[in-house]
């Protein structure tokens, strides 16, 4: 199993506070990968929220492929920032680690934000593309006040080899994931969390309903949708198809990944709305146990279960801080001041919604709506 945290705050924090609830966890997962997505940041990146970043791992050959096709593509290095790696012992080193900040080019200045998204997905799969058969270029997102950061190793001795506990960075919302390595060999496409345009998940479990899941999701048209060198990918294209490409409420995620038996419809006030959504989208029904963790573009973060419900999670917090955890013991590493008897264990029908800068924790229960 993998081990997931999740925090969002309305103050900046150091990532070191995802990855001390994971080595909390360790006997959940066994150091084989580290992911970490950063949203809403602070400290250099502060001014710079409108711009995209761009975040990658290159070799030498790698980079000089990179830094021409962004300039041949009219992208201008606005602020360049790298992580100064140690060397560290099982830690695959490569030669560098950015996350680069650039001007949209000149023909997109004027240009709508959806026609700025297209630009960047685009770009991140182009760039993808020219180093996948040789490993020279890693790219995990690209888009504004987000930053990714994935290698293989285990995430204490990551945190020192990428020195973020001496590092500034910070943000309000960072997910973080621990892998337990039962599956397949470490691949960093292949590691927790996802992000395609604001939309991010991380997932512990197993999607056995995965192929005809990527079979439909392929089907759209959306080159985003694409890779899947993970099962759990698909969880975050189903959460943007589902927002971003059909403008449905967060809450019917839970309806079109985990959808009600026609029985226990009854109890809605949309209950034919949901029925229609159980009948086109029904390829998009998951088959667990899968606890998945996400958030929006807004900054609403969430926790929900399938119906099998065989993998642990949990929610708590305090207003201006939450946590979302696999275990008690990494909310208690993070919020230890929190009430504990307010903690939350979304079970198969529910949803739990944390409002952004974690101002309001709220349960949408499947068979009340």
């Amino acid at each position: 199993m993998c081990r997931l945290v999740a925090i969002t705050s309305n103050e900046y924090f150091s990532p070191m506070e995802n990855i001390l609830a994971l080595d909390t966890m360790k006997e959940g997962h066994d150091g084989s990968g580290l992911g970490l997505v950063m949203k809403d940041l602070g400290g250099d990146f502060m001014e710079l929220k409108e711009y995209p970043i761009l975040s990658a791992i290159c070799s030498r050959n790698g980079i000089k492929t990179l830094n021409s096709y962004m300039k041949r593509s009219g992208f201008n290095v606005k602020h360049a920032w790298s992580i100064k790696a140690k060397n560290g012992k099982g830690i695959p080193h490569h030669d560098y680690y950015i996350a680069n900040v650039y001007e949209y080019p000149k023909a997109y200045a004027n240009k709508t934000m959806r026609e700025k998204e297209r630009l960047l997905l685009e770009t991140r799969l182009a760039l993808r593309q020219m180093g996948e058969e040789d490993s020279s270029i890693f790219v995990f997102s690209f888009y504004p006040d987000v930053i990714t950061i994935k290698e293989v190793g285990d995430p204490l001795q990551l945190a020192e080899f990428f020195g973020l506990d001496k590092d500034p960075l910070k943000a309000k919302i960072i997910f973080a994931q621990g892998r337990q390595n039962t599956n397949y060999a470490i691949y960093l496409y292949a590691c927790h969390p996802f992000f395609i345009q604001g939309y991010c998940s991380m997932t512990n479990g197993e999607n056995t309903a995965f192929l005809p899941i990527r079979e439909y999701l392929m089907s759209r048209g959306n080159p985003g949708y694409t890779g899947y060198n993970s099962d759990s990918e698909v969880f975050t294209h189903i959460l943007h198809y589902i927002s971003r490409e059909l403008s449905y409420p967060l809450n019917y995620y839970k309806d079109v990944i985990t959808p009600l038996k026609d029985s226990e419809m009854q109890g809605r006030d949309d209950r034919d709305a949901i029925r229609l959504l159980k009948m086109s989208l029904r390829p998009l029904c998951i088959d667990g146990p899968n606890c998945v963790i996400g958030f929006t573009p807004d900054g609403r973060c969430f926790m929900a279960q399938d119906s099998k419900k065989l993998r642990p999670g949990v929610v708590g917090g305090v207003k201006g801080k939450y946590g979302f955890m696999s275990e008690e013991c990494g909310l208690d590493r993070v919020i230890p001041e929190r009430d504990k008897s307010r903690d939350i264990f979304p079970m198969k029908y529910d949803m739990v919604i944390v409002e952004p800068e974690a101002q309001e924790v709220k349960v949408w229960n499947q068979l009340k709506g």
